[in-house]
């Protein structure tokens, strides 16, 4: 379910660079995007999934439903009425939110500068775009709830109905529109609706469809409460980065947010794919495992976590680098979407693709945290990464534009990733054994292999630009073929075997 949803992903992606391509209207819709999400995974899937999940856990293992199901209702009417607040300041307030996050247009439009148009589009997009906000945190509620029953394929197919809610749109409404951003926002909107809607058949099948009531001073939310305040910081440091490096793009040049999106996008699909789905497994399981006060099988299915993650992360990052050009000439170079956009892009997913295998981590050693209900530690660590993100966008910037704000944001997952792993190592939590460490270096060797095969394969930038979009498309699967071929092989050849993968219970 979660790749037919990342595949669905990228035909939007392909279908939006097709219709808008890297000019001022991306840069603006991509923003009014970028806003409610990131607030969707401090409200949402960040912080109360990374709170509720455990103390969720808790009273369904006590076997009182009643209980349970008054938890979620409390749960779901204060959080919703916070959301609701928020959402509600954002489509009112859209103009003040462009102007704290997309500081450059708000110069240039007192200013009567060259990009005072895309501040006042920003500030119409976010009024159609905020509303999603409120959809979705019902949404990640709902799939918690479901993940927590061991239900995950339905939480991962909802994200589905987004991709095909914008696709519609940018195929059906857009063309009809005298600004087609503006169709793609109201696909961003209906998108959220019938996610919301999918997954309330689901909750009442489960008897869990209850009515949200208001519950600030219920024990079980404020237990949530006392866990998620901290984590609202501590889980969304990367999306914090990369809303600082949206303040920053807005002073550069015209194209800087889109090429940076659509590297961030090829980003998320192996993150997504992998990263986030193994770190949606092991959070409920890595809960068990503390409610049952099992500390070796905590550690062990941190453990399978990591190695799970090495395994497809390690050929996921050294694809990415290598095939940068090939994949964006793919997937985006056609209509508004020009070699000059694919040559920039590519700069951008170079650097940030450095950072993959540590965005990964930070999924899986993060809930090595959470589930013990600690969110204190990561908001540290998230202090000082996002400092350092801080810091190297100060170094790199000036120098490399964009493109430093990239290499910025993968500095700086290392050095979160880095801390969480620390941290969980000093607390004698969880440690990378010799045996796991002899895995890695088999995995990096089989990495090299790949790397060696598939430059030796590649074309020149003048074949795939001289070819078809079939032909390039032919030569992109069938050097991705060839170089999951030579790691898997290689991966055998030095011994790795199903056992070396124990599962997460």
């Amino acid at each position: 379910m979660t790749l037919v949803s990342r595949v669905l992903g990228l035909v939007r992606d392909v279908v939006v660079a097709n219709l808008m391509g890297a000019g001022a209207a991306a840069d603006v819709f991509f923003f009014a995007n970028k806003i409610p999400n990131f607030l969707r995974r401090l409200f949402a899937e960040g912080a109360f999934s990374q709170a509720f999940v455990p103390v969720l856990t808790e009273y369904h293992a006590s076997g009182d439903m009643d209980k349970t199901r008054q938890l979620i209702a409390r749960a779901s009417g204060t959080l919703g009425g916070i959301v609701t607040l928020v959402t509600l300041v954002g489509i009112l307030g859209s103009g003040a939110v462009t102007a704290l996050f997309g500081f450059g247009w708000f110069l240039d439009w007192v200013n009567d500068g060259p990009a005072a148009a895309k501040f006042e589009l920003a500030s119409l997009l976010l009024k159609v775009t905020f509303p999603y906000l409120w959809f979705i945190t019902f949404v990640a509620l709902s799939g918690a709830i479901l993940n927590t029953l061991g239900k995950f394929a339905i939480s991962s197919f909802t994200p589905v109905f987004l991709n095909v809610a914008i696709i519609g749109c940018a195929w059906f409404l857009s063309p009809q529109l005298e600004q087609p951003e503006l169709g793609l926002a109201i696909g961003v909107f209906l998108g959220g609706l019938i996610q919301f809607l999918f997954q309330l058949p689901f909750l009442k099948k489960e008897g869990l469809l209850v009515r949200p009531q208001w519950g600030w001073h219920d024990p079980g939310v404020v237990k949530i409460r006392k866990l998620m305040l901290p984590a609202l910081f501590g889980v969304s440091v990367s999306q914090i980065n990369l809303l600082l490096d949206t303040f920053i793009a807005s002073f550069l040049m015209t194209g800087s947010i889109s090429w940076l999106y659509y590297s961030d996008r090829l980003l998320e699909f192996p993150l997504g794919l992998f990263g986030i789905a193994i770190a949606t497994v092991i959070l409920p399981a890595l809960s068990r495992k503390h409610v049952d006060e099992s500390r070796e099988q905590f550690a062990h299915t941190m453990d399978w976590g990591v190695r799970m993650v090495l395994l497809l992360g390690i050929p996921a990052m050294l694809g990415m680098m290598i095939l940068a050009k090939p994949m964006l000439m793919v997937l985006f170079m056609r209509g508004e979407f020009g070699v000059y956009d694919v040559n920039q892009s590519a700069l951008s997913l170079w650097a940030m693709s450095a950072g993959l295998l540590n965005f990964m981590l930070i999924k899986i050693l993060a809930p090595g945290y959470y589930a013990r209900q600690d969110t204190k530690t990561p908001v540290k660590i998230g202090i000082i990464a996002m400092v350092s993100n801080m810091v190297f966008n100060g170094m790199l910037a000036p120098f490399f534009g964009y493109v430093g704000l990239a290499m910025a944001t993968a500095l700086s997952a290392l050095v979160n990733a880095a801390l969480l792993y620390r941290g969980l190592h000093r607390e004698g939590v969880y440690q990378l054994t010799s045996e796991t460490l002899w895995f890695v270096a088999r995995l990096a060797l089989s990495g090299a292999v790949m790397v060696a095969v598939l430059l030796w394969m590649l074309p020149g930038m003048q074949q795939w630009l001289d070819w078809s979009l079939a032909h390039r498309a032919l030569w992109l699967a069938g050097l991705i073929g060839a170089g999951a071929m030579a790691y898997v092989i290689s991966v055998i050849a030095l011994g790795v075997r199903p056992r070396h993968l124990r599962t997460a219970g």
